[in-house]
């Protein structure tokens, strides 16, 4: 798309800390592009160039929003993409790329009408060389993560998987290297047994976990 004018392009971290009901997505302004810094590589392809230097840049999530110009007598527009920094992942060995992750889920009780995180822990199983347990826990950093949780208690609630299914796939967002967390609200939730499981993907790869239970009480 041909463009009468690119005004900026700002870059934006994904910040779990920063979330609020006013910033859904945790948003923290990095760095703003201004013209002179913006290419025009051809007609309607334009490109920037950022060098991504610590403290500056993280590793995580981030949005590059382009604020645009397509017509000089109408108002701005803004294009929103989405980019990913991970960290060096430099190993290499000849063996399998991946061994396996086992799951761990805490607290296990939790007291009706409680909001409280589960912390769900993602643990490389693989042989203990330093670096290569370094590799995949970058790994387990960096994948996504989601969580489901499904009621146990067949005499309380229909047999039908749907519709015994609390949490069905919702990301676990907030991470802090192999260590997810997810605010788990019980307040309208009937008292039972749940089963817990979690889904991580990388690559082509899904590790699906063994099913865990929580209780509310």
């Amino acid at each position: 798309m041909n463009v009468a004018e690119v005004q900026s392009v700002d870059i934006y971290f994904l910040d779990q800390a920063e979330v609020s009901e006013t910033n859904k997505d945790g948003r923290r302004l990095v760095t703003t592009i201004l013209p002179p810094d913006i290419i025009e590589e051809e007609t309607g392809q334009y490109s920037v160039t950022f060098y991504l230097e610590t403290p500056i840049f993280t590793i995580g999530n981030y949005l590059d929003i382009w604020n645009i110009v397509i017509r000089t007598d109408e108002n701005p527009i803004a294009i929103t993409n989405n980019f990913i920094i991970w960290p060096d992942l430099w190993y290499t060995d000849i063996r399998p790329l991946v061994y396996d992750f086992s799951f761990d889920v805490r607290p296990n009780k939790l007291r009706k009408g409680s909001i409280r995180y589960l912390i769900i822990g993602i643990h490389p199983n693989v042989p203990k060389a330093s670096d290569l347990v370094r590799y995949y826990e970058n790994i387990a950093t960096i994948s996504p993560l989601k969580i489901y949780i499904q009621m146990q208690c067949v005499d309380c609630m229909p047999a039908s998987q749907d519709l015994r299914l609390i949490i069905d796939g919702a990301p676990v967002d907030y991470r802090e290297k192999c260590t997810g967390f997810y605010q788990f609200d019980t307040t309208d939730l009937p008292c039972g047994v749940y089963s817990v499981w979690f889904e991580m993907q990388f690559g082509d790869s899904v590790y699906v976990s063994d099913l865990q239970q929580i209780q509310v009480y």
